[in-house]
C-alpha cells in the first residue's frame, strides 16, 4: 500500500561550511542546485529548512517523486589533539 505524502517524514543530509566573511553556506547534495547562506549557523539552518520545504512543495505540485536519502551515514569519532600527540611518543 502506497503511503500518502502527509504520512511521510522526509530527512535530508545537509552540508554547512563557513563562508568568510558572509557567515555560512549550506547545501543539500540530494537536491541539486539547492544552496543558501546565513550570517549565523542558526540562520543558515533555518534558511535550509525553508528552501527544502519550498523545493519539495514544487516537486509535489509538479507530481515529481521526492528523492530519498539511500546512503547510510556513519558517525566517526574524532580524536582529541592530546590523543594524537600521545601516539607519537
Amino acid at each position: 500500500m502506497k503511503q500518502r505524502i502527509s504520512d511521510q517524514l522526509y530527512t535530508f543530509r545537509v552540508i554547512v561550511e563557513p563562508d568568510e566573511p558572509a557567515g555560512y553556506h549550506g547545501f543539500v547534495p540530494l537536491l541539486k542546485g539547492l544552496h543558501t547562506s546565513g550570517k549565523t549557523l542558526e540562520e543558515v539552518k533555518k534558511n535550509l529548512k525553508e528552501a527544502i520545504r519550498c523545493h519539495l512543495q514544487g516537486l509535489v505540485k509538479d507530481r515529481t517523486a521526492i528523492p530519498r536519502e539511500e546512503n547510510a551515514l556513519e558517525l566517526i569519532q574524532v580524536f582529541s589533539g592530546e590523543e594524537l600527540l600521545a601516539s607519537r611518543r
